[in-house]
């Protein structure tokens, strides 16, 4: 009588935390990034009564005699279904599309989460709610990543240029009409710059001398500048004969170093002499003013690239994410977060949209994966078994004082 007893305070205690489970579960229905738990039961001891017996030449066997001893918990583990997205906008949020965590430095220990509401703190660190950093991969100078090196939090200099850089190349391509007059002149103009980042203007003006060759000159605001070759001539069949690269020189702008650019005719885009539409034009010139940071994105592999304002980017960085051979081994830190343990694995660190991890979507959150419809559903299931097993206690009392009635 009293096992059926223990049986139902077994089932009370167990329901009691499928309905903790359940309720919590609801509470985060809108939590960034939260994963929903689920409980499963198992049956508890069972007492023998009887062990099991062969059979026989002239009798058959029989099959153990066993009561239960009522249910415990088997297992409440995290279901890492993929969570509804929210745009937000917000350049510094993330999700990730599909298996994958960011990877916190969280107070010198690594934690692992799926909530990507991140920002910059004064310190340019990338930064989780609370103050853990993220981690990843900080570009050199240079803008180069180095992605076999150990992960580390991501700090960025926000405040970053990019120095000038003299131009020492410009190309010239394109069409001078062959079936101009002699005398008439074609012109193109392209911003140049000096060692110190200042911007000038080069216009180049091609005069037809005779059929077939053209005379070039050089300004750089207005000042006229020395060329090396002057003379362009081209074939019969339009294609340019002269020399295929021509050095300004001769100007030197205040403060800065003496110009010496190259104008290349026949690279990129070769020069040509052709009827019908001109389309001569100096179109690409390496040089560049100072460059300040005014923002950046974060693509869909991580990587986190500068925007500056004299039209450069740049590659700061890279957001790393990780994966784990058994995910639902993790242990829970609150705060969406989440620990490895001896029966998760080890991480699997790498770039997102590698190996089997997801891809990442900037200005966008991943919301809580709570069904409400199923939650509540366990809800009426958890209340019933309570019930149920509340019933089988109060059954297994009326019995008892029937039992102690007997003696009157």
């Amino acid at each position: 009588m009293m096992r059926s007893m223990f049986s139902g305070i077994s089932g009370l205690r167990s329901h009691q935390t499928m309905m903790d489970v359940v309720g919590n579960n609801i509470a985060n229905v809108n939590t960034t990034g939260y994963k929903s738990s689920v409980v499963t039961f198992q049956e508890a001891l069972n007492q023998t009564l009887q062990g099991p017996s062969a059979g026989s030449a002239t009798q058959g066997g029989s099959n153990p005699i066993q009561i239960g001893l009522g249910v415990k918990i088997a297992s409440i583990g995290a279901i890492f279904t993929q969570g509804a997205s929210q745009v937000t906008g917000r350049n510094t949020d993330l999700a990730i599309q599909g298996d994958g965590f960011f990877i916190l430095d969280n107070n010198g220990t690594r934690a692992f989460a799926r909530a990507g509401n991140f920002s910059f703190d004064s310190a340019g660190n990338l930064t989780a709610p609370g103050g853990p950093r993220v981690m990843g991969w900080v570009a050199d100078d240079t803008g180069a990543l180095d992605m076999s090196r150990p992960v580390e939090p991501i700090q960025l200099p926000l405040t970053q240029v990019i120095d000038p850089v003299v131009t020492s190349s410009v190309s010239v391509g394109g069409n001078l009409r062959a079936d101009v007059a002699i005398g008439e002149t074609s012109s193109t103009t392209i911003g140049i710059y000096d060692s110190l980042g200042n911007p000038h203007e080069l216009v180049l003006t091609f005069t037809k001398t005779a059929d077939n060759n053209w005379d070039v000159a050089a300004q750089v605001d207005g000042v006229a500048a020395t060329l090396s070759n002057t003379a362009v001539t081209f074939d019969s069949a339009g294609q340019l004969t002269s020399a295929a690269t021509s050095t300004l020189t001769g100007i030197t702008p205040a403060g800065a170093a003496p110009l010496s650019i190259d104008l290349d005719f026949a690279t990129d885009s070769p020069l040509v002499q052709f009827g019908g539409s001109e389309s001569m034009a100096a179109f690409t010139q390496d040089g560049n003013a100072i460059g300040f940071m005014r923002g950046f994105v974060i693509s869909d592999d991580g990587t986190i690239i500068g925007q500056f304002s004299n039209g450069w980017t740049k590659v700061l960085g890279a957001v790393a994410t990780a994966t784990f051979t058994n995910p639902t081994g993790l242990m829970r830190l609150g705060e969406s977060k989440f620990q490895e343990s001896i029966n998760s694995g080890e991480p699997l660190i790498g770039t997102p949209g590698t190996g089997n991890r997801g891809l990442l979507s900037a200005g966008t959150l991943e919301m809580s994966n709570v069904d409400l419809a199923a939650e509540f559903t366990n809800m009426i299931i958890a209340q019933r078994g309570f019930q149920a097993n509340s019933r089988v206690i109060t059954a297994s009392d009326e019995i008892l004082s029937d039992l102690v009635n007997l003696k009157r």
